[in-house]
């Protein structure tokens, strides 16, 4: 499995950015797509997850900013990220967590770099 994550960059508080991350070469049921983030000197952090029937979870403190979807057509997901703070400065990992000969197995994407100025 392949994961191809693209949008991050440079922006303002207050600011929006949208992260796309492309899945490919999978044969095996799609579980679950998400996104996690690492800021420097912090452990890496869920962010929000969308399952294959849609259901969404997100971590608090980007409740009522971000919006995850994903579509299952194009085994892509997104990360709408609205009203954006210095502190959701980090590297965002998207995964894919699929099931697997009976196990479930994450896979990863390269990692995308959000800075959010103030």
């Amino acid at each position: 499995v392949q994961l191809q994550a693209s949008g991050g960059g440079l922006v303002q508080a207050g600011g929006s950015l949208r992260l796309s991350c492309a899945a490919s070469g999978s044969i095996f049921e799609s579980i679950n797509m998400g996104w996690y983030r690492q800021a420097p000197g912090k452990e890496r952090e869920l962010v929000a997850s969308v399952t294959t029937g849609g259901s969404t979870n997100y971590a608090d403190s980007v409740k009522g900013r971000f919006i995850i979807s994903r579509d299952s057509a194009k085994n892509t997901v997104y990360l709408q990220m609205n009203s954006l703070k210095p502190e959701d400065t980090a590297v965002y990992y998207c995964y894919e967590e699929v099931f697997k000969y009976g196990d479930y197995e994450s896979y990863w994407g390269q990692g995308t770099e959000v800075t959010v100025s103030s």
